[in-house]
């Protein structure tokens, strides 16, 4: 399965260069037509192939989502769990043939495209391999980790690479922000404790930390709600400052964002070596 041959040097220093693994493309053979359908985007095969393994992800978790439902499960436990096991065998076949068609199988494994890929299907397979599983582990955590499927979208929608790169960019800036953040809310929180007390609810710093960062993002559940007019205010400070806490990471990432669509040439192949689109 594996291909002993040196890579090409200036492909694989390229691949590393960009922070991606190197799965290494086949130069020839039945592993290069593989690899071709399955990895390259740019061929009609391999918009087949992706537009196929789409529609089967949103198929799939239309089926864990049904399933989790106790109505829907009573009427059709069976065809629920036929589908699952459709989807888990077209999974595992295209999980195998990932492996088949690379010439460094293991890199791919490793990387986070084919543990994405093992966890798609990992949940069906254990299952139905280890007895008693379902009364050790809660039903809900296997189809939470079925939901897992939705991640394999990663491989074919470019712009997920694209936002990941944004904030891989951004993150010394947003961290600088939530730093000044925490600080806020914890001074706030800690103003709203002194302030109201425990007899209206506000029984330690990290309570008064709760309320103030719920209010600061909008969410405000009202479990806890100042009652005197000097809280009243410091909440209405919240609500203000909490329009910024939204706006301003938005508009770091977008910017990043727009900066590297502008020194990005427009294309659709996908790079044989990383299987990135760009």
């Amino acid at each position: 399965m594996t291909d002993d041959r040196a890579p090409d040097p200036q492909a694989a220093a390229a691949v590393r260069d960009a922070g991606l693994p190197y799965f290494g493309r086949p130069e020839q053979g039945w592993r290069l037509r593989m690899y071709t359908i399955i990895f390259e985007a740019d061929t009609r095969a391999g918009r087949w192939f992706d537009l196929g393994l789409i529609a089967a992800i949103v198929m799939s978790l239309t089926v864990v989502v049904l399933d989790s439902m106790a109505a829907v499960h009573a009427v059709y436990a069976r065809e629920l769990w036929l589908l699952e096991w459709v989807f888990t065998l077209t999974f595992t076949v295209e999980y195998i043939a990932r492996l088949a068609c690379v010439r460094h199988p293991g890199t791919y494994a490793r990387s986070a495209f084919g543990i994405i890929d093992l966890l798609a299907v990992l949940p069906t397979y254990v299952a139905l391999l280890v007895p008693g599983v379902n009364a050790l582990i809660d039903v809900r955590v296997l189809r939470l980790l079925r939901v897992f499927r939705i991640l394999k979208l990663t491989h074919y929608v470019a712009e997920f690479g694209a936002l990941g790169r944004a904030l891989a960019a951004s993150r010394r800036k947003i961290l600088v922000f939530m730093s000044f953040v925490m600080l806020v809310v914890l001074v706030m929180g800690t103003l709203m404790y002194v302030v109201e007390g425990p007899e209206h609810g506000y029984t330690s710093i990290p309570v008064g930390v709760y309320w103030a960062i719920t209010t600061m993002t909008t969410v405000g559940f009202g479990d806890i709600t100042p009652q005197t007019d000097l809280g009243r205010i410091i909440a209405s400070i919240m609500m203000l400052v909490g329009w910024g806490t939204l706006a301003v990471p938005t508009g770091i990432v977008s910017a990043e964002f727009t900066a590297q669509r502008m020194h990005r040439e427009p294309t659709t192949r996908t790079c044989h070596e990383c299987l990135s689109e760009g």
